[in-house]
């Protein structure tokens, strides 16, 4: 097999900082080093078949190329991306090759040698250097100025950054320190404030994109105070003389190893709508809001729907920070029939006005899973508009008000509300023997079951009477009643249920708990009432219980490994009880007969 290496060759060109189109060279010796926060990247020795060069590098992305074994020894590679940059100060600085994107053309293995004999290139780059004429001095940069609109600090920022030099957000690292990125804002967070030991002071955060990829950007106080009012989201803008650091994937969940922070000396200018057309637009990748339930808790989704109810505004006060926070519950319709609720919080919240029933876009949004059930909520680096010009929203438009959302079935968020008949139904003999539960999420399920046995020995517990708190009290023995998280005593408690009941269907039984909801539904009595007859009244606790026994209801249930000391028990917590509808149940039977026979109609 013929072998080729481009020529003439073109290690010399690029260490100049010159542009060639694919290079083909080979990989001499590939060697991991550590960055100064310890991660992973590697350093090539890579030729041309007349020079070689030491300071080239991979970019973090193609790490995993390096773990598979395809850039062993003598490996022959197109570089299909690539930028060189001046790492050092003054004439001491050396340029560094950093390799975003390559192709692998001949593996090492069947090469099985160098190609030519090649030597630095430093010593022959220094020769031709002295006899090169020098150079004429380059023509000044025209500068654009950008006005900060900001009222607190009225700062004209002077940027002269040339749009026609830009490099891809993929190929950023610390080991570059002159690059200007050409991106588009897709989100940008509130301003944030932090108080600590330390001292104070607030950041913001947003999101960049180009045709390579994205990272975040964080701007620190001063900085902070510059930039907010300046950056709109969906602007391109051209960015330069950010600092660059391993990303906390804490606060983002960007594809990349870097992320940015802005320091003093960092520009900003906007880009024209002329000059911004190589640049992506924002891409939603919109998911009904039926799908919504079957997703992961704290997943990050792009919906669209319509808001059909608004909730009135709520503040409340943080027990650890003592910081005020305020949130509106809204609640979004969509064509698929299903509706979800999405909070929004601080100035998005008090500013909504949703008395139209406006179409609402929401990208990045966080899902928040309780008691089975899933809602949304617009948090840092989500994005929410409102009339989106997008064909989906017109569709939508048209769909509601044509009396579209009539007829919601399914809800979304309901954490009660029993069996919906979009829960997958199992048997509990096959619940343990598909062993739910078992994973690092919680499993649900639901059935047809008869209670057996309801224990009344440890079915309450006295907790705190605030409406926003089920701690349970201390008491203190003088009718005081001691809340550890309120941190308060109070003369008087709540009763809160805490059942634990076998139940059982045609193939096996379990035991099941069942919390204050779910309990004063099934018992037909509410909590207080279940917790003064057990504690003043034993025969109507019987009566109580008792009357539970032996009905079958539909329930839809939570399986969960737990750990309890050494032993790990797989347990079920009843999420929602309804009534059998026998003529719906009918249906789920006869549809599982034809499935299991192939004859018959489900209809």
């Amino acid at each position: 097999q013929t072998i080729l290496i481009t020529r003439p060759p073109p290690e010399q060109r690029i260490m100049r900082g010159e542009d060639v189109s694919k290079p083909v060279l080979q990989i001499l010796a590939i060697k991991k080093i550590n960055s100064n926060a310890d991660s992973e990247r590697y350093r090539i020795l890579i030729s041309d078949g007349k020079y070689f060069n030491s300071y080239a590098m991979l970019a973090s992305q193609l790490n995993e190329m390096q773990h598979k074994g395809q850039l062993d020894e003598f490996t022959i590679v197109q570089l299909d991306k690539y930028v060189t940059s001046i790492v050092g100060k003054g004439g001491a600085g050396k340029r560094v090759l950093i390799i975003s994107e390559l192709t692998v053309l001949n593996p090492g293995n069947e090469v099985k040698a160098k190609i030519g004999d090649p030597v630095t290139y430093e010593n022959a780059s220094k020769q031709d250097e002295a006899a090169k004429p020098a150079p004429p001095p380059a023509a000044a940069k025209k500068e654009a100025a950008l006005t900060n609109n900001n009222n607190n600090n009225n700062v004209t920022m002077n940027a002269s950054i040339s749009a026609g030099l830009t490099h891809p957000i993929s190929s950023l690292s610390p080991y570059q320190n002159k690059w200007v990125i050409k991106a588009r804002v897709t989100s940008k967070t509130a301003i944030r404030t932090w108080s600590n030991a330390r001292g104070e002071g607030k950041l913001f955060s947003m999101d960049l994109m180009d045709e390579s990829g994205e990272i975040r950007a964080t701007a620190f106080k001063e900085q902070c105070d510059k930039y907010y009012d300046l950056i709109q989201v969906d602007s391109v803008y051209l960015f330069s003389k950010c600092q660059l650091k391993p990303a906390n994937k804490q606060y983002s969940q960007l594809d990349n190893a870097y992320e940015m922070t802005f320091t003093g000396e960092t520009v900003v200018q906007l880009c024209e709508e002329a000059d911004d057309g190589a640049i992506p637009d924002i891409k939603y990748n919109l998911v009904p809001i039926s799908e919504v339930s079957g997703m992961e808790n704290k997943a990050a989704v792009d919906t669209i729907g319509i808001c059909k109810e608004v909730g009135e505004l709520q503040s409340f006060v943080s027990r650890t920070t003592n910081k005020e926070f305020k949130k509106r519950d809204l609640t979004l319709v969509d064509m698929s029939n299903s509706a979800v609720n999405l909070t929004l919080w601080g100035e998005d919240a008090v500013n909504f006005d949703g008395h139209v029933q406006p179409v609402i876009l929401v990208k990045g949004t966080r899902i928040n899973e309780f008691n089975g059930g899933k809602s949304l909520s617009l948090g840092g680096g989500s994005i929410m508009k409102i009339n989106p010009d997008i064909p989906e929203a017109h569709k939508l438009r048209g769909w509601f008000d044509n009396g579209g959302g009539d007829n919601i079935a399914n809800m979304v968020s309901a954490r009660t509300g029993g069996g919906n008949f979009s829960t997958e139904w199992m048997t509990l003999k096959d619940a343990r023997a598909r062993n739910l539960g078992a994973g690092d999420k919680p499993d649900y399920f639901q059935c047809k079951a008869v209670v057996h046995i309801v224990k009344q020995e440890n079915s309450f517990y006295r907790a705190c009477p605030q409406a926003d708190c089920n701690k349970k009290v201390v008491d203190e023995g003088n009718d005081q009643y001691r809340c550890e998280r309120c941190n308060a005593l109070y003369p008087n408690f709540k009763y809160r249920l805490l059942v634990n009941m076998s139940i059982g269907d045609w193939t096996s039984n379990r035991w099941v708990t069942c919390f204050n909801e779910t309990g004063e539904q099934l018992l037909g009595h509410t909590s207080q009432e279940v917790g003064e007859a057990l504690e003043n009244d034993a025969a109507k606790a019987e009566q109580i219980f008792s009357a539970l026994n032996f009905t079958s209801h539909i329930f839809k249930l939570r399986c969960k490994n737990e750990v309890y000391g050494d032993m790990t028990r797989n347990k079920l917590t009843v999420q929602s009880v309804a009534p059998i509808n026998h003529k719906e149940y009918n249906k789920h039977l006869l549809k599982e007969l034809q499935e299991l026979t192939g004859i018959g109609s489900s209809n």
